[in-house]
């Protein structure tokens, strides 16, 4: 397919997300299905357009004073892809399946790209939003929104079980991928630009072989700010399927007892293949249809909850999840947070350690939630990350928006990472 083809067939997609709330991938894939002759390249380049699209959605609008899905696709080409005005004259001309031709608007609008726009619209942010990533970020509002607007890396967490960074690396260096700049078992596949494609790393030996996972620095860091050791008893209320337990199994190097447990056994389902790949020997997986936690009441050394929530912070990986979001939406996350933390909070021995982390940016699904947790149980205190933090990485600051009392929360302009928000709590003895 010619670039003309591509651009058609990706506000052809676009369409069908806006006009009939499809998730997008569903809609690439039936796009896939109905044209065989698109080949990989062709689907990786319109997968690109609609996810870039998608991602800039407010600032493209902006620029063309179009909420159209013709109009996110061609300004993508020209602007985010850095094409030009002319290229994409070119690739209308020129390909007979390619869009109408540019309207006199429509060129006005491209070569005038610079109009001033509102914030939230500047930072990609739906406007509802804009006043809490104000108070949150202040100055670097904007900045913080256009990261979370860019394309997300490839991370890779090394399993310690199995393999080492060294052996990883090594075998996977055709892929470009280099070591985090902060997870010790990290490893990174920079993003590629325009209709570039991502290597994919499940096709590797060493992933097959279980030597790595797929999983992003910040959610490593956030498995390992719970500090789970060998021998304890662990529990991962909220396992989904099993990105961290497994990196918690890994800081346990397979001694003591982990459970893995998630309310929706649906997302449970990909975990047991997953531990069998990495060789985890030290994990119960407790079905929630055949089994419960009874027996685990009062006995945890640590309990894990990678709680429900709105996902604002892995924005660069599912942008339609963005727009989607409502204020309904968010006030029915919080509720299961609460629901969550209550129900969580039972296991938990005394002197044992109950850790909060959400893929939020949100205050009211983190810090606020934090206190209310501490509100309702007064045999719960915070425990400060902050040292941990200047002891685990001595070499690198503190993430710049933690918090006084010793809440880390990574994101992507501060940390280079996906949005993470990490909180551990004590029960007091």
């Amino acid at each position: 397919m010619k670039d003309g083809g591509r651009l058609a067939a990706a506000i052809e997609v676009l369409t069908e997300v806006e006009n009939r709330h499809r998730p997008v991938q569903a809609s690439l894939k039936d796009w896939g299905t109905s044209h065989r002759f698109a080949g990989s390249g062709d689907r990786t380049a319109i997968g690109n357009l609609v996810f870039d699209a998608m991602r800039k959605r407010a600032s493209l609008a902006a620029v063309m004073k179009d909420m159209s899905p013709r109009a996110a696709v061609l300004a993508t080409y020209v602007l985010t892809w850095e094409k030009g005005l002319e290229a994409l004259q070119e690739a209308l001309e020129q390909d007979r399946h390619a869009p109408d031709p540019l309207t006199t608007a429509e060129t006005a609008n491209l070569t005038e790209a610079g109009a001033d726009m509102p914030p939230w619209q500047q930072a990609d942010i739906p406007e509802w939003l804009w006043p809490e990533f104000e108070n949150l970020f202040g100055n670097d509002a904007v900045t913080e929104g256009r990261a979370l607007a860019t394309r997300a890396p490839i991370d890779l967490r090394v399993n310690t079980l199995k393999a080492d960074k060294d052996k990883v690396l090594k075998r996977i260096a055709h892929t470009g991928a280099v070591a985090t700049k902060l997870s010790p078992h990290g490893a990174r596949i920079a993003a590629k630009p325009g209709a570039g494609r991502l290597p994919h790393v499940q096709a590797e030996e060493g992933y097959q072989k279980g030597w790595f996972e797929l999983q992003d620095e910040a959610s490593q860091l956030a498995a390992g700010m719970a500090l789970a050791a060998p021998g304890e008893q662990v529990l991962d209320y909220c396992a989904g399927g099993g990105g961290k337990t497994l990196a918690l199994a890994a800081a346990m190097q397979n001694k003591g007892q982990l459970y893995a447990f998630d309310a929706d056994r649906l997302r449970l389902a990909p975990i047991h293949e997953r531990l069998k790949r990495a060789g985890v020997r030290n994990i119960q997986v407790r079905d929630p249809a055949s089994s419960t936690l009874e027996d685990l009441k009062g006995q945890m050394n640590l309990v894990f909850i990678d709680a429900p929530c709105t996902g604002t912070g892995v924005w660069r990986r599912r942008p339609d999840s963005k727009w989607r979001l409502t204020e309904k939406a968010l006030s029915d996350r919080l509720e299961d947070q609460r629901t969550v933390l209550q129900r969580a909070r039972e296991y938990v021995r005394p002197g044992g350690r109950l850790a909060y982390v959400t893929c939020s940016l949100l205050r009211q699904e983190n810090q606020f939630q934090v206190d209310w947790f501490l509100e309702e149980n007064d045999d719960f205190e915070l425990v400060s990350l902050n040292e941990t933090w200047r002891e685990m990485f001595p070499a690198h600051p503190l993430p710049k928006y933690a918090t006084p009392r010793g809440e880390l929360l990574f994101t992507p302009a501060s940390t280079d990472t996906d949005g993470f928000f990490v909180a551990l709590l004590k029960r007091r003895s």
